[in-house]
């Protein structure tokens, strides 16, 4: 029999998700009388909104057609690689410099396939788990010490430096994975932050891996939405981002990744010629009904809705955050984002999260999953049903004493 792959077995405990749904079952199978409200796991739970919702619909019985058929698409309709660079971008970029795909978090995972095992891995600490459980996989994360990889340099974003890193820690020529909004603290870097983080990436030969996934819940317009926003950074960065969270795609699947033709190699190689045999060689392109429901996302009464989508969320973080406030508890996060990040200090994020299930019924997600800086903190999703928020929100009033 052939060996097992050591870059698996090097894969630390399961997925954190994984774990609390075990978690979840387990207390449910003693408790089969309780009412569990998720505020744990970030799926959106709304239905899809008319004018969206109907593009999905009309795409697919055209399929059932001869003249409405379309098979492979390749890097994406063109029409929705325009429309993505007129909306999100100001037109700053040719379509082949737009990927459409399946979804950001695939396309994390893929990236990985691009640069290979050997270039030194940065994360935001915490950090979405993909960045980290990615580069195991790939063979780029060193061993587990008990903290964390060797082969990945965690950069705490905490209170004490307003949730940015110190730059000064990242490596020279290092792929560095950042996320704002960011998951799992609901906290946005401002423009200033960003520009020093392209400014940096510039000087040190590195390249920026920009998580744009929750962009769109950006309310206030000081508040650049993409990496790209900043001068200098199509020299030295790649955005991912995603229909997923402001069109309710979780399940429909749909994103893109921005690797402009001015990013490259040290040899002086065009990145975005790698990218694209990268994707044509893993994936055969995003499907073209999800492609369709993209479309009507971004003309005029698909933005209106996606705004109503996010705002929607965002309601549902006002109410946590009240509760929060109320019990005694601080957080940030909540109102550019889904999520908040809740500090239990002195405690372990698994107790505190046993805690908030056996008294108050409720799912959360432990930060210690989310990397080293996560411990003592909990991550609050606004993702769920207004009656189910609402009453998750009375539960944990109770706790005040």
């Amino acid at each position: 029999m052939i060996s097992r792959n050591p870059c698996i077995a090097n894969l630390q405990a399961g997925y954190l998700f994984p774990e609390i749904a075990k978690r979840r079952r387990a207390f449910v199978t003693a408790h089969p009388e309780s009412r569990i409200i998720s505020l744990g796991v970030g799926d959106t739970t709304e239905p899809l909104f008319p004018h969206i919702c109907e593009s999905l619909v009309k795409k697919a019985r055209a399929l059932g057609t001869a003249d409405g058929y379309s098979g492979y698409s390749d890097e994406g309709l063109v029409a929705l690689r325009e429309r993505l660079n007129e909306v999100y971008y100001h037109g700053a970029f040719a379509s082949d410099e737009i990927f459409i795909s399946d979804g950001a978090k695939c396309d994390i995972g893929r990236l990985q396939l691009l640069f290979g095992s050997t270039v030194p891995i940065v994360v935001q600490d915490p950090a979405y788990p993909v960045y980290v459980d990615g580069s195991v996989l790939i063979g780029a994360a060193g061993t587990w010490n008990g903290y964390g990889y060797t082969g990945i340099k965690y950069v705490p974003c905490t209170a004490e430096n307003g949730y940015f890193p110190d730059l000064t820690q990242i490596p020279k020529q290092s792929l560095i994975y950042f996320c704002s909004p960011n998951n799992p603290t609901g906290t946005v870097a401002t423009t200033l932050q960003l520009t020093t983080l392209v400014e940096h990436a510039l000087k040190a030969n590195s390249i920026i891996i920009f998580d744009a996934a929750y962009s769109e819940y950006i309310r206030d317009s000081a508040l650049v939405k993409s990496i790209f926003a900043i001068e200098g950074a199509e020299k030295c960065a790649i955005e991912v981002n995603s229909f997923s969270k402001p069109a309710g795609f979780t399940g429909v699947r749909l994103g893109w990744t921005v690797v402009p033709h001015t990013l490259k190699y040290e040899s002086g190689e065009e990145i975005n010629t790698d990218w694209a045999r990268v994707m044509g060689t893993v994936f055969n392109g995003a499907s073209n009904i999800a492609q369709a429901g993209g479309l009507a996302a971004l003309d005029a009464e698909g933005l209106v809705e996606m705004q109503r989508m996010c705002d929607f969320y965002l309601g549902n973080a006002a109410l946590i955050r009240q509760a929060l406030d109320y019990i005694g508890i601080n957080s940030v996060g909540g109102i550019h984002a889904p999520y908040l990040w809740a500090h239990f200090p002195g405690r372990d994020s698994w107790e505190v999260f046993d805690e908030f299930l056996e008294s108050c019924h409720i799912v959360t997600t432990p930060g210690v999953g989310f990397g080293p800086s996560g411990q003592s903190f909990i991550r609050f999703s606004a993702f769920g049903h207004r009656d189910n928020i609402e009453e998750a929100c009375i539960r944990l009033c109770k706790l005040k004493r």
